[in-house]
């Protein structure tokens, strides 16, 4: 299927140049490079805010060969930048399939290319970091795709591009609490989580107010994922601060990030980020590995930690960075406990919410 469509290249960052043919949309693309180890769960990649502009390189070989289903978007309107693969399938084996890969691709405007060298590209970026790097036309000239990148500005505005613009619901029958998620680039599964705990979900844009929010009088409030430095979202981790103490809080990805913020912590980049559903954790108090599902590039300095009340309580076992805390009526992790894609080990994180939230009350 490779020699029928246009052939297209990569150049990245680092001067290096990757040949490939295009399937999903055939515009040209500029974005950051990250390597995704994820086996399975192409679609809610996809559709992930927290991924808005990015350029995920898959390791796992084969993409698309189940096709894409309705049920399993985690954003109504996906902002992925564009998907790299070693071979992309067109031709799914799933009975709930409704579109190829390629073809929802092409509907949202996200690139796709296959047939390069995603293991060379992968050990690459571990390790020299993520990059910056356009997929292009291959007769476009290396020197003006270069030249782009290097004229390219970073956003800080991804958080409020990825946010629903006004409040929403979920609701769930015989509901027991009332949960207000702030969207930073919320996941449905999320969502999800939460109703099938017995909480009706009221959704609200990132820069709702902490007034605003308790007037809902919930019982309990999470801070979503979300794409980009969580250091951008001024207004989010304001209304955390004002939060802090008053109400219980599960911060997931972006949201745990931004909780520590709030308390005085800093964070920095890290140099290749974790994404993929393969990553072991170990908590703290049990000396319990789990596997986790992830998909963020700045982590918490643990130092920083040392005066906010804040205690950690999950850290990564490849490089020892933080993935998790707690503190008065408040927890945050790292990575995503409704492991979607990706594996389930942590989803007992909804029930320590409702164990405060019952507790609270």
């Amino acid at each position: 299927m490779a020699e029928m469509r246009k052939q297209r290249m990569l150049v990245m960052e680092n001067g290096s140049v990757f040949y490939g043919y295009g399937f999903g949309s055939g515009k040209d693309c500029l974005c950051e490079l990250v390597f995704n180890t994820a086996v399975v769960g192409y679609q809610e990649l996809v559709t992930d805010p927290g991924c808005l502009g990015q350029g995920v390189v898959m390791t796992y070989p084969l993409i698309g060969n189940y096709g894409i289903t309705e049920e399993d978007d985690e954003s109504r309107t996906p902002t992925l930048g564009a998907l790299i693969v070693r071979e992309y399938c067109d031709e799914p084996s799933n009975f709930r399939y409704v579109q190829t890969l390629g073809e929802f691709m092409e509907d949202n405007g996200i690139v796709g290319l296959e047939g390069v060298d995603t293991r060379g590209i992968t050990r690459m970026l571990r390790d020299e970091g993520s990059q910056l790097a356009v997929i292009c036309d291959a007769d476009t000239s290396v020197e003006e795709a270069t030249k782009r990148i290097k004229e390219y500005e970073q956003p800080h505005d991804l958080i409020s591009r990825v946010s629903c613009k006004k409040k929403w619901y979920a609701r769930t029958p015989n509901p027991r609490f009332n949960v207000v998620a702030v969207d930073c680039g919320i996941k449905q599964s999320i969502v999800h989580k939460l109703n099938q705990c017995g909480c009706n979900v009221t959704v609200v844009p990132y820069d709702t107010s902490a007034e605003t929010i308790l007037s809902f009088k919930p019982d309990g409030v999470v801070i979503s994922n979300g794409p980009g430095d969580p250091r951008d979202a001024k207004e989010t981790i304001d209304t955390i601060r004002q939060l802090r103490g008053k109400v219980p809080m599960l911060g997931i990805d972006a949201g745990y990030q931004m909780i520590c913020l709030a308390a005085g912590a800093q964070v920095s980049k890290l140099r290749a980020g974790h994404h993929g559903g393969n990553h072991p954790v170990r908590e703290m108090k049990t000396g319990k590995v789990i596997i986790t599902a992830q998909g963020h590039s700045y982590a918490v300095e643990e130092a920083s930690l040392a005066d906010t009340g804040l205690a950690v309580t999950y850290k990564n076992v490849l490089d020892g960075s933080v993935e998790g805390v707690e503190g008065k009526k408040t927890i945050g992790v790292q990575f995503h406990p409704e492991g979607a894609p990706g594996p389930e080990d942590s989803s007992y994180l909804f029930n320590q919410l409702i164990d405060m939230m019952k507790e609270a009350r």
